[in-house]
């Protein structure tokens, strides 16, 4: 295959075509290094350029105040499950709302280090909605709370983030970072794996607040400890050198191309509105998992009426160059991931398929 399809994987997930073109051009030759971005020296001058640069577009786009440090680690997503609470349990309890897969996965990782209480429980639904702040049962004096901004495989999304009162907020934003504006100021750390909105897999991009910092235990092992890596600027080894100069430049695009989050926002959420809007109106044909007021603007998620039909749908959208929507077997039927790199002209490729699908099987 030769020609790029509609591409609607959850992860690794597309980028924006005008940044790819962009690293093709410089992928022989960094411009003023003399050689690849992967083949040149991470203490080098250069390279400290492209670290900046990724620094400086994530703190201009998310507005970041001065108490927060930017790092960005390997071992994506799934480390940080392990390194929070290795840094942070200290001893105590932290409370974790479980809204989905990832969420429990981050559970069952803290358990490993310390004591949890499961604050929150969306399972009984099969995690189809987001809860309110008073169906949370916090615990008084808890080390941190950590919650999930979206989830990607049940297509669930927080409007707004839960109010945790003076307990530091958590926040796995990996499917929606970067896809809106949001208020730091409510989040202890924010995280996120790169591979669904700002680069390739391998890497993860974390924002924590200087007191938590701070509160970090000694003797942990170099590469887990927080402090260590603000210390050296997420380099005391090796970074993911070439997942950073992709950040950055997916960064660059999405302030300097795309004008900010505002702009990204509103163009997410027409995309969203397009295609739930078709599911909504197809009189049952399909139907959302999610409920209204959690509705996901990267991941939607929905199903066939008839599942019978479920392996002609996806035969049919593959063959017309609508790639990677089938769903995850925790939910089942399909999932169209609409991180920010997908354009509006996908999402109405998708529509119109969809819409020929119930006129022909309906």
């Amino acid at each position: 295959m030769e020609e790029r399809v509609h591409n609607f994987s959850a992860g690794p997930a597309a980028m924006p075509l005008t940044v790819l073109k962009r690293v093709q051009a410089e992928l022989l030759c960094l411009p003023g290094a003399g050689a690849s971005v992967m083949e040149i020296s991470h203490r080098s001058k250069a390279f400290s350029d492209v670290l900046a640069g990724a620094k400086d577009n994530i703190k201009t786009l998310l507005n970041l105040p001065d108490n927060y440090k930017i790092l960005f680690l390997q071992g994506g997503a799934s480390m940080q499950f392990t390194m929070i609470a290795m840094n942070l349990l200290n001893g105590g309890t932290a409370d974790y709302l479980n809204l989905g897969s990832w969420s429990k996965k981050a559970i069952a990782e803290a358990k490993k280090h310390g004591t949890v209480n499961v604050a929150w429980d969306g399972s009984a639904d099969n995690f189809n909605r987001m809860p309110s702040n008073d169906e949370l049962k916090l615990t008084p004096g808890a080390a941190y709370v950590h919650s999930t901004a979206n989830e990607t495989i049940q297509g669930i999304e927080f409007a707004e983030a839960p109010d945790t009162g003076d307990v530091p907020l958590l926040c796995d934003f990996s499917s929606a970072f970067l896809s809106r504006p949001i208020e730091v100021e409510k989040y202890g750390m924010i995280y996120a794996g790169a591979q669904k909105n700002i680069g390739p897999s391998g890497v993860a991009a974390v924002i924590i607040r200087d007191d938590l910092v701070e509160r970090c235990p000694e003797g942990l092992p170099s590469l887990l400890d927080y402090r260590v890596m603000v210390k050296n600027d997420s380099m005391y080894n090796t970074p993911p050198a070439f997942g950073i100069y992709m950040i950055n430049k997916v960064t660059e695009y999405l302030r300097n191309d795309i004008g900010g989050l505002e702009k990204m926002e509103a163009i997410n959420r027409k995309k969203a509105a397009t295609l739930y809007d078709a599911i909504d109106q197809s009189e049952g044909f399909y139907t959302g998992h999610a409920k209204e007021g959690s509705r996901s603007l990267m991941n939607v998620t929905f199903v066939l009426k008839d599942s019978a039909l479920d392996a002609k749908f996806l035969e049919e959208s593959k063959a017309a160059d609508l790639d990677g929507l089938g769903g995850h077997r925790s939910v089942g039927g399909f999932r169209a991931s609409i991180y920010n790199a997908i354009t509006q002209e996908s999402v109405d490729t998708l529509v119109a398929f969809m819409k020929e699908f119930q006129q022909k099987n309906g």
